[in-house]
């Protein structure tokens, strides 16, 4: 008897344990749009490489998932606030940040790109030929870090909250070049006639990883196995090859 009422206290509990999880309720914030990582369909369904993967990573979570768009300059400051529980929005793995949130384990890495207007034809690593010229990019990332510690001083240099605003601006030759995520650059520029990528790719950071806050690393662990899942059993592999020709694993 004793074994049995143990027997039935332990599967009661996995029972509880299981609706737990699956009741427990989790919001992931995104910058929108920034293609193709996140944006909105024609029908203005949310979609995107990281929103695919979010949904699958809640699926392996048994997690209800809200999604929440954020601006980018306020994703760090909303995630303390409370205002959701994760971010996955393409933000680099930096010193600075992990002083301040959580990351996961990387899941993605690209360089930075450069393009311009098909008349440009300025090097973009010589200095002295890119004096005064006017240089985009968004503000609070990893881009903007590059061209401000590498570039500040000899260019000008115009942030903007979206990239979606500083491709209007680069198409409207209010700037001479823009420095973005390069598969942004890819979908969002390159696709457009007259215009072109300049330059070679940058390498920066440590890799994408999935931000949160630092009380909670049980979060953490278990957004870093999901993860894991997902790139051994094939659904990572499937949810990429829908949006790039090439491999963005770190």
């Amino acid at each position: 008897m004793k074994k049995l009422m143990i027997a039935a206290t332990t599967a009661l509990a996995v029972m509880a344990g299981s609706a737990q999880a699956q009741d427990r309720d989790l919001r992931i914030a995104f910058d929108v749009p920034y293609e193709p990582f996140e944006y909105r369909s024609d029908d203005g369904e949310l979609t995107g490489f990281e929103v695919e993967l979010a949904e699958a990573m809640c699926e392996e979570m048994q997690a209800n998932c809200e999604f929440v768009i954020q601006a980018w300059d306020g994703m760090i400051p909303g995630l303390l606030a409370r205002k959701f529980d994760l971010i996955m929005s393409s933000m680099s793995i930096t010193e600075e940040r992990a002083e301040r949130v959580n990351f996961s384990e990387p899941y993605y890495i690209t360089p930075g790109g450069w393009f311009a207007r098909d008349n440009f034809n300025t090097d973009v690593t010589n200095m002295d030929a890119m004096a005064d010229k006017t240089v985009g990019v968004q503000r609070g990332t990893t881009m903007d870090t590059y061209v401000t510690e590498n570039m500040g001083g000899t260019v000008n240099i115009k942030r903007y909250t979206t990239a979606e605003d500083m491709v209007l601006d680069l198409e409207g030759q209010r700037l001479d070049v823009v420095f973005v995520d390069y598969p942004v650059g890819e979908q969002t520029i390159l696709n457009r006639e007259g215009f072109k990528e300049v330059g070679e790719p940058v390498k920066l950071g440590q890799g994408v990883g999935v931000a949160m806050r630092k009380r909670d690393r049980d979060l953490t662990k278990e957004v870093n196995a999901a993860l894991k899942t997902l790139k051994e059993d094939g659904t990572y592999d499937d949810i990429m090859k829908k949006y790039f020709s090439y491999d963005i694993k770190i």
